[in-house]
């Protein structure tokens, strides 16, 4: 990783300035994946944490959120470069040796403190973005508009066909259970012991539910397509807004025969949750770049330069404090016990924690913003 001046490519409609909305969304994506990722306890609102299976919380949002935004960024970012000239195989080599720094980060933070490697968890968050984006960049580098809907449509209805009608032993062709997807038994087969721990029989970002999160990706570049094209903020919103919605009704119709669910990117949850992320976009639009409100966002835009960079830093972080032990407790637990336990609700007092932890995580972002510094890999 690389720490560069902040004259990275500014996401724009074709203007001279930066897409202060982007950056605000991107902000409190990572804002919120610091914030529910490190509880106190395990005793937690149930807003912040995922649905145990079918359903979905507001937890449920983030990811599949980073990734669109991420689909957003590889359209504005690439069109501008190639604009200016810079090669396709250029490019799509810059994007292997990102994919590759992300990927091995990834597999880092799952590796400490142990380093076990007949267990290590093969793929992960920062894993399933690195795919994500280098597909993506493929994708984007390669086929017309019309060509990336038509290859969405196949990745939604092949995974579809395999979900439904492949059968998996013991269980047969179409069970959604835990126990009983073909996307489990692609992961139990193929990953084995390297799969998540928390789990240890299948993934939660494993290998067949990958193909509809780079759907969500592509789903952002559409959205990136729109701010491309299109140059009026208000008919932006519009679009953004009638796109969304109809996302939204088809997730939640298809929802029916594929229920909503993030630990296997059904189909319904691929759509519901790209329908949720052009509508709360379209609101950050208008409202930040549309009507200028910007009242007291820097916090958001602090976190959204830094995105990757922040969310990295308060993943190692968190190994280190549940592998260093103080008196018999981790640290983690130590600084839990001491300084949040009893403040309230066992809940509200595992919710200052994070806040807390998602302070500490703001202040290394405001302290990077205030050098100028963008870390990029």
């Amino acid at each position: 990783m690389t720490q560069r001046p902040s004259d990275a490519p500014a996401a724009s409609t074709g203007k001279a300035e930066r897409l202060v909305s982007l950056d605000a969304f991107r902000g409190l994506t990572v804002a919120f994946m610091v914030l529910v990722s490190n509880p106190g306890s395990l005793t937690i609102y149930r807003p912040l944490d995922h649905s145990p299976w079918n359903g979905w919380t507001i937890t449920d949002v983030v990811f599949p959120s980073f990734l669109w935004i991420v689909g957003v960024a590889i359209t504005l970012s690439l069109g501008k470069r190639l604009e200016r000239g810079v090669s396709r195989g250029r490019i799509f080599a810059q994007a292997c040796r990102r994919a590759a720094i992300l990927y091995a980060l990834g597999v880092l933070i799952y590796a400490i403190p142990a380093f076990d490697l007949g267990t290590l968890r093969l793929l992960g968050v920062l894993q399933r973005i690195a795919i994500c984006y280098l597909v993506c960049t493929a994708i984007y580098l390669t086929m017309r508009l019309r060509t990336q809907i038509l290859l969405l449509t196949g990745i939604l209805v092949s995974y579809w066909m395999m979900m439904k009608l492949i059968p998996v032993p013991g269980f047969g062709p179409g069970n959604l259970s835990v126990e009983g997807n073909f996307a489990h038994y692609i992961d139990w087969t193929v990953l084995g012991r390297h799969n998540y721990a928390g789990t240890g029989t299948w993934d939660p970002e494993g290998i067949i539910s990958t193909l509809p999160a780079i759907g969500t990706t592509i789903f952002g570049m559409i959205a990136g397509r729109l701010l491309a094209l299109r140059k009026n903020i208000n008919e932006l919103v519009v679009w953004l807004f009638l796109v969304g919605n109809v996302l939204l009704a088809a997730g939640s119709f298809l929802a029916q025969w594929m229920p909503i669910n993030k630990k296997l990117w059904t189909d319904s949850f691929c759509l519901f949750m790209a329908g949720m992320d052009f509508v709360i976009f379209a609101m950050f639009l208008w409202g930040l770049d549309g009507l200028k409100l910007r009242w007291k966002i820097q916090p958001l835009l602090v976190f959204g330069k830094n995105a990757l960079a922040i969310y990295m830093v308060s993943e190692l972080l968190s190994a280190v404090l549940y592998s260093v032990h103080v008196r018999g407790l981790s640290m983690h637990a130590w600084i839990f016990r001491t300084g949040f336990e009893g403040l309230g609700s066992p809940a509200t007092s595992s919710l200052l924690y994070a806040l807390a932890y998602l302070t500490a995580m703001y202040g290394l972002a405001w302290f990077m913003d205030r050098k100028q510094w963008i870390v990029k890999v």
